[in-house]
């Protein structure tokens, strides 16, 4: 049965934010090579990893804000690699203006988006920072533009998984849930937030399931081509 409605997650989904993240990361790296030389790229954007997950568990939570996040993740970085008396502010403004810099489309999302907001109403639904969302909006004005709904957790002020902002973007969109597909990168965030108030899930796996599974009503997909092809 064909949606009524599809709703894209943005980083990770649409966008690359992983790439960007790294590639950020790597610049961080080169301008501050006395403090962070002893790790590779690689081995730096896993330990931020470590520090930067926990931390977005806490904030999703409602236990600390946004800035906390912000400003600690580089704290503990700098902690991690026993710089703490560098200036983790100074640090985080410089990664977050590389980071900018390095945005785009993951291989395939613009045609499929583009192609699926001829066929059907679209909407984005994103956890990330509102500044920063709203940025890469800027960036990239035909998914503001083609977008007939576009929902910024931060901005209600619930977070996925939480129900209550499924039940929200569905208010949005103006269709019944069990007509909604959610196309979305994360299992925990977009597959389990999203099946239990009954919309249907394109799950985009593209370093694989893991073993993970959709129920009867969603499925997976590592290919843009593919869903694209599915909708289209």
């Amino acid at each position: 049965m064909d949606p009524e409605f599809v709703y894209f997650d943005l980083d990770d989904t649409l966008l690359d934010h992983q790439k960007a993240e790294r590639k950020a990361l790597a610049d961080v790296r080169a301008r501050y090579l006395t403090i962070f030389g002893a790790l590779s790229v690689d081995e730096l954007q896993e330990t931020y990893h470590t520090i930067n997950a926990p931390l977005w568990r806490r904030y999703a939570d409602g236990e600390i804000g946004k800035r906390t996040v912000q400003q600690q993740r580089f704290e503990g970085l700098l902690e991690a690699v026993d710089a703490p008396h560098a200036d983790a502010t100074l640090i985080a403004r410089y990664y977050m203006q590389r980071y900018a810099e390095h945005w785009a489309f993951i291989p395939g999302a613009q045609d499929a988006f583009g192609a699926i907001a001829d066929r059907h109403p679209v909407g984005l639904l994103t956890n990330g920072f509102a500044e920063v969302q709203e940025k890469k909006l800027d960036q990239f004005p035909e998914l503001r533009e083609r977008s007939e709904a576009l929902v910024i957790c931060e901005d209600v002020g619930v977070l996925k998984p939480d129900p209550d902002i499924f039940d929200h973007a569905t208010e949005v969109a103006g269709v019944s849930h069990e007509d909604v597909l959610y196309v979305g990168d994360s299992y925990q965030s977009d597959v389990e937030g999203a099946q239990p108030v009954g919309w249907r899930v394109a799950w985009y796996a593209r370093n694989g399931t893991n073993g993970q599974s959709t129920n009867e009503r969603s499925f997976a997909f590592s290919d843009w081509a593919e869903l694209r092809d599915r909708l289209c």
